[in-house]
């Protein structure tokens, strides 16, 4: 396995659904803009989103994906997919269970997610019923995280990583096609999204077909297998449940905010999750499988080498990311969303947010690169815990935060936690001797800071520059903040040539290689 290769697979792939993700929220804000629509129909995506990272992407995947790991590497393929098979079908009916439950309760439970939205019945009333729409979309793909799990452990990336990419056509066909004729937008964008559950599952089954395995669904049953897939599943639930309810609340306390504020906080870490997804979920998709092979080889010293690596692969990108969101957070929202229904003053609040998520850009994709190192060692506990320490912290900083900078603070307490957090799993490999970072990663991350200062720098200066096109037409706003962004990544790149923090010519030529 090409580990760059990979990593490049599902980042490509993931850069490719962001795009399209940015073009979709593009035409969410210019026809839903912040109002009661759009509120309520953030709240009803947040609850897929929510049990889908609990059961499945978060989760299941961790205590699945080093188990059937294994279980290729000792019994083969054939033998693994019984297993597989046999997961899923617990899987299915514990998700099916889960969806009826929650379809009957929406309205009680609404009172929970979404207090604020008590005192105004036409936007709680959207927002229940936008929820029953959606929520069997989790029953789908968390069969889809199961199918591309035995994928990415069989080094198919790309089928896996191409999915969102089906969820974001499928919106932009409901928003262009079906919003004018449902009885609002957010009726469209609903019922798009249940669709695109069952289209992402048909797409990842061909793509099993095509490996020449499949997954069979029957009734469950508790077999050894399975009661040590649930005894890693249930800790890292737990941990996951933690992070996953620790964005419920920020949820709950931005519906008692002003109509608007859980607008802005989607559309900026909307435009901060394609940093995030482009290098931290790619990285961390590739290495887990690799890590979890290694380590159940003995290969100790590979396995060090390949988390440092991954590290310094990751802060290379995510470095000047964060550098560039901080300098031009405003001028992104505005060029991104400011027309139709979606105001001046609605772009630069949710800039704002996005200048605070991007505070904490490295350390969100520092957790998604450490955490492999546990799980990969199925090492469930450690993480619980600081999931549920980090979790205090941000509540706190929330309720402190959300008084003097309303939404913003919200996501700086996102920010802050999220240091915590990558700090406490850092230093606990460390400790246990599953991470030692070497000579070059400290000095090739000192570099890519200095690359990405001087950046931030030229980015400052070249705004004034261009303060004019940025407030002229679509064309010359869109025309210069592709140069801002072209320019700033040119320079950075080439400072991190120079300086030694990268040698391009070489990552180039070792990306269908291992690493040794």
């Amino acid at each position: 396995m090409a580990f760059l290769r990979n990593i490049a697979t599902v980042g490509s792939c993931t850069l490719i659904s962001r795009a399209l993700g940015f073009l979709r929220d593009i035409l969410i804000a210019a026809v839903l803009g912040a109002g009661p629509v759009a509120d309520a129909f953030f709240v009803a995506f947040k609850l897929p989103n929510f049990f889908r990272r609990l059961f499945a992407e978060g989760a299941f995947s961790a205590a699945f994906v080093p188990v059937f790991s294994g279980r290729v590497g000792l019994e083969g393929k054939d033998k693994a997919m019984v297993f597989a098979s046999q997961a899923a079908s617990m899987l299915m009916w514990v998700v099916l269970a889960l969806v009826l439950l929650f379809e009957v309760a929406m309205p009680w439970f609404m009172h929970v997610l979404a207090p604020g939205f008590v005192g105004e019945p036409e936007k709680f009333g959207l927002a229940v019923e936008f929820s029953r729409i959606t929520f069997p979309y989790i029953l789908f793909i968390s069969l889809v995280s199961l199918q591309g799990g035995v994928l990415n452990t069989l080094d198919r990336f790309a089928a896996m990583a191409a999915t969102p990419i089906l969820l974001n056509l499928c919106m932009i066909t409901a928003l262009i096609s079906f919003s004018a004729t449902t009885e609002t937008p957010g009726h469209a964008l609903a019922w798009s999204i249940a669709v695109a559950g069952v289209v992402q599952f048909v797409w990842l089954s061909a793509a099993l077909k095509r490996e020449g395995v499949r997954l069979h669904f029957g009734r469950p049953a508790l077999s050894p297998e399975i009661k040590r897939l649930l005894k890693l599943f249930l800790p890292v639930a737990l941990g996951a449940g933690v992070y996953q309810v620790n964005l419920i609340i920020d949820l709950i306390i931005a519906s008692l905010l002003p109509t608007g504020a859980i607008s802005y906080l989607y559309f900026a870490d909307r435009v901060n999750q394609l940093p995030l997804g482009v290098v931290g979920i790619a990285v961390g998709t590739a290495l887990l499988p690799l890590l979890a092979r290694q380590v159940k080889a003995g290969e100790t010293e590979a396995a060090l080498t390949n988390q440092n690596k991954a590290i310094e692969y990751s802060m290379l990108l995510t470095l000047p990311a964060c550098a560039a969101l901080l300098v031009l957070a405003v001028p992104i929202t505005v060029v991104l969303f400011e027309r139709g229904a979606f105001t001046g003053s609605d772009a630069s609040a949710t800039g704002y947010a996005l200048a605070a998520f991007a505070c904490g850009l490295p350390a969100y994709v520092l957790i998604k690169v450490l955490a492999p190192g546990y799980f990969a060692r199925e090492n469930t506990a450690t993480p619980i815990k600081i999931g549920i320490f980090a979790m205090a912290v941000n509540v706190a900083l929330n309720l402190l935060l959300m008084g003097p900078l309303a939404h913003v603070g919200i996501a700086l307490a996102t920010a802050i936690s999220a240091w915590l957090n990558a700090g406490l799993l850092g230093f606990g490999l460390w400790r246990r001797g599953h991470f030692t970072p070497d000579r070059n990663l400290a000095w090739h991350l000192s570099k890519m800071m200095a690359g990405a200062l001087i950046m931030a720098g030229a980015l400052w200066a070249a705004l004034g520059l261009l303060a004019e096109p940025l407030a002229g037409s679509q064309v010359e706003r869109f025309a210069a903040l592709a140069g801002l962004v072209l320019g700033g990544g040119v320079l950075y790149f080439a400072l991190a040539h120079v300086m030694g923090a990268a040698r391009i010519d070489l990552l180039w030529r070792s990306r269908g290689r291992e690493i040794e």
